[in-house]
């Protein structure tokens, strides 16, 4: 759910897509706006996106990247440093399972974001200040209505496949549900239905802390020029745990110490694992808004693809999108059982599905690394996707 750029690397096969630009486009004019869930409105909506490789003669060559809850529309290749490539450069690109020599890949930052896609931290063109809080609360469906616009905007009728990791796959889920007349595919990976317990907790947690800064104000902070980073660091820290194992992290640190062999007993920073937590905190701070994090973990919080199954029935009934979920096995923030659910619903109502499950001492942080039997299950599924796009078998495994 959480796209993170681990300090976990491995090199990837295939090529970059090479240096790429992040465009921008308004949408939903001021007579003709963004309807939300909730009733309330936008207008307009600017929206951040890149796109890599090129559209085919009759647009029918088109993928869309959902990304996760701290990722953005730079997916892929680089800007201006070749060593800092995109968060899931490491799938897209020439040769690569999503091949760029083949697919038109798009990717936007989602509705809500902090990365060029209106959001709570843009100026509310009715008072020219930042929205903060006063931004309205919006849905997984709210976030598919623009990606759809966007898709609109850029000519093109039916995509070739939508893929979406952990909060990315949430919203492919509901894109194929809704509309499953716009996927010729759809791949999951890492994703759920809906959050557990568990999960609302870790959240409710992750914006106390925010909140609860003394530089929040009420989520005004931009306004008298303050940041409650205390607050936003301790959150990306907390989550970043339930990105890794308990073997990965073991692995990496153990109970190892980050000067010498001997604690140097305080409360300062004393373990590798807590040098690496603060560490993951204070970049999150460059690159992410608070109110972003609020609202996108709440987002995540009220999603619950198959709650009302009076309405999801019937959506199910008439979809015949294949799809591919993949999970991990050492993921615990959406453990196997997440995607067992989801395949099992699906099969239920005899959507065309395949599942694997994958071996990975990395945890939900899995999905943006190289694992071979990974890619090439994400690699395969897109090619028999663009043989049969219409009529792949259902593979339950």
């Amino acid at each position: 759910m959480w796209a993170t750029v681990s300090s976990l690397s491995h090199t990837d096969p295939g090529g970059s897509v090479g240096p790429v630009a992040t465009q921008r486009v308004e949408l939903f004019a001021r007579d003709s706006p963004l309807v939300l869930e909730s009733g309330a409105t936008l207008a307009p909506v600017e929206v951040a996106y890149e796109t890599y490789g090129h559209l085919n003669g009759d647009r029918s060559n088109a993928v869309f990247i959902c990304h996760a809850l701290t990722g953005d529309a730079h997916a892929a290749g680089y800007h201006d440093d070749p060593e800092r490539p995109g968060w899931w450069d490491n799938i897209i690109g020439p040769g690569k399972p999503v091949d760029t020599d083949r697919l038109f890949v798009i990717c936007a930052n989602v509705l809500g974001g902090c990365m060029g896609t209106t959001g709570p931290s843009s100026v509310d063109p009715a008072t020219g200040e930042p929205y903060g809080l006063r931004f309205p609360l919006f849905t997984i469906r709210d976030m598919v209505a623009v990606h759809r616009a966007l898709v609109r905007h850029l000519g093109i009728a039916r995509l070739r496949a939508a893929i979406g990791g952990s909060l990315g796959g949430m919203q492919v889920m509901h894109w194929a549900m809704d509309f499953p007349d716009d996927l010729a595919a759809a791949v999951l990976v890492c994703a759920t239905s809906r959050l557990s317990a568990q999960n609302i907790a870790f959240s409710a947690v992750a914006r106390e802390a925010i909140m609860r800064d003394p530089n929040f104000h009420g989520g005004d902070y931009q306004r008298i020029g303050a940041r409650p980073d205390a607050g936003l660091a301790v959150a990306r820290m907390m989550a970043h745990i339930t990105y890794l194992s308990e073997e990965g992290m073991r692995n990496k640190f153990g109970r190892r110490f980050q000067n010498g062999t001997t604690p140097r007993f305080g409360f300062d920073v004393d373990f590798q694992v807590e040098s690496y937590l603060h560490h993951q905190g204070e970049a999150f701070l460059r690159r992410f808004d608070a109110n972003s994090y609020l609202y996108l973990t709440r987002v995540m919080d009220y999603f619950d693809a198959f709650g009302d199954m009076s309405q999801a029935g019937p959506k199910l009934e008439r979809l015949t999108t294949p799809f591919l979920v993949v999970s991990f096995d050492s993921d615990w923030r959406f453990d196997t059982s997440h995607s067992r659910e989801i395949v099992q619903v699906l099969s239920a109502h005899r959507v065309p599905v395949s599942f694997r499950e994958i071996s990975s001492p990395h945890g939900h942080d899995s999905f943006l690394l190289v694992i071979p039997e990974y890619h090439r299950t994400v690699a395969s599924f897109l090619r028999r996707a663009e043989a049969r796009p219409a009529a792949m078998p259902a593979e339950v495994r």
